[in-house]
């Protein structure tokens, strides 16, 4: 898939990725490993992803907008990868990704936990062809435990570490975010115990097993749950909108029909708004001057503020209260993103050239590192693009080598 860049991090930036020299395979499908994949290749990792020489990835096939049949979702997790094909239930499938790991730092996968070890593919036994190997393993249950057999997906991992159940409207059923956040927060964990078992390799001279369990990354995110409960006997319930004792922090109405976010419930800040509403005498109100009174009486207080900016138009309000250094802005969408001024300063969003779509915009690589930063420097790529430069270049393997496992089906 022929791209160019048109914008972000220049290419001799991206080769100093701080990532650069570190070879990861990726053998996961879907978001969970494939989007600890992409962060490691956007900083600079080479990411070499094997799928099956049938369809290969399913995300090469997922989304609910489909241009010409081609999935949006693909060009970006994909991102900076390239990909072979290798069929890892076929014996010479296997023996192909145990050589490209002689010579790898990483290997991603997100299978069901015994996979890799029935492929004869398992960590002990990978030590032994390369012991600077880090293995990151990312799964629903993670590798141990009772429930570690059993097929995980995202929404169940959201739902058994806590996020569903405080999600949504307190009169309705648990509801979901409209991203897989699970997946992601689980590949986002995958890559820092990654980098970090790199880190450790350094002074041990070895690697090690990174064992990322989607309910686990969501739990980690479920803040004092645990102790309210068990301490103080109280569970936390969907609110909707506002979080319980935490006052003022919600969207509230405008004259012109934009509905704005005010987050004022630290003590400073909301004297700086009763200032702006003209309701100085709030600071010391016993119902407001405190953030435990705020919290207190919450929905009294959100009735006010709401009745203050429906009496105003969006935009002065805004610049009433940036002015003011009270927290608030829009609720935005892609639109919004994509003409928005500070996006466009800070190159938060990143277009390449795919080749049958055109220009395509896409999230710019985050955190930003001011010495060694990352890149996004390629689309995801198409499925085998990559077989005769790895199988070829990386492992030695000629064209009649090559041509035979392509009809065998290996590749």
């Amino acid at each position: 898939m022929a791209e160019k860049e048109l914008s972000g991090e220049s290419g001799t930036a991206a080769a100093r990725g701080p990532l650069a020299g570190v070879r990861v395979i990726e053998t996961g499908s879907l978001i969970a490993g494939p989007f600890c994949g992409q962060l490691l290749g956007d900083f600079g990792a080479e990411v070499i992803k094997v799928e099956d020489p049938g369809a290969g990835d399913p995300m090469r096939q997922w989304g609910s907008n489909l241009p010409q049949g081609l999935s949006l979702n693909w060009p970006i997790i994909a991102r900076n990868k390239k990909s072979v094909t290798c069929n890892l239930r076929h014996p010479e499938g296997q023996a192909l990704l145990r050589d490209l790991l002689e010579t790898s730092d990483v290997l991603i996968e997100n299978f069901r936990p015994g996979t890799l070890e029935r492929w004869g593919l398992g960590p002990d036994t990978l030590a032994e062809v390369n012991h600077r190997l880090v293995v990151t393993r990312v799964t629903g249950y993670g590798q141990d435990g009772p429930y570690s057999g059993r097929a995980g997906f995202g929404s169940i991992g959201e739902a058994m570490g806590g996020l569903r159940y405080i999600t949504g409207e307190p009169d309705r059923a648990p509801s979901r975010t409209g991203i897989s956040i699970g997946d992601s927060l689980a590949g986002v964990f995958a890559a820092l115990g990654t980098v970090m078992a790199l880190l450790s390799r350094e002074r041990t001279g070895r690697g090690q097993v990174v064992d990322s369990a989607i309910y686990e990354a969501v739990l980690a995110l479920m803040e004092s749950i645990l102790p309210e409960w068990e301490l103080c006997g109280s569970r936390r319930e969907r609110t909707g909108s506002v979080l319980p004792g935490v006052a003022p922090s919600n969207v509230y109405p405008t004259r012109n029909g934009a509905a704005i976010l005010i987050a004022a419930n630290r003590d400073t800040v909301f004297n700086r708004l009763a200032e702006l509403m003209g309701r100085p005498e709030w600071r010391t109100d016993p119902r407001y001057g405190t953030h435990a009174a705020r919290g207190e009486n919450l929905a009294d207080l959100d009735k006010l503020i709401a009745e203050w900016t429906g009496a105003q138009d969006a935009e002065p309000l805004l610049n009433l209260l940036h002015e003011a250094g009270v927290p608030a802005g829009l609720t935005y969408t892609a639109q919004d993103m994509l003409t928005d001024p500070h996006f466009e300063a800070r190159q938060a969003i990143v277009r390449l050239v795919h080749d049958k779509l055109g220009s395509f915009p896409m999230q710019n690589v985050a955190p930003r590192l001011s010495d060694t930063p990352g890149a996004v420097r390629a689309l995801g790529p198409d499925l085998g693009q990559h077989n005769d430069e790895i199988y070829g270049g990386v492992l030695g393997l000629d064209a009649a080598d090559r041509a035979r496992l392509r009809e065998q089906g290996v590749i």
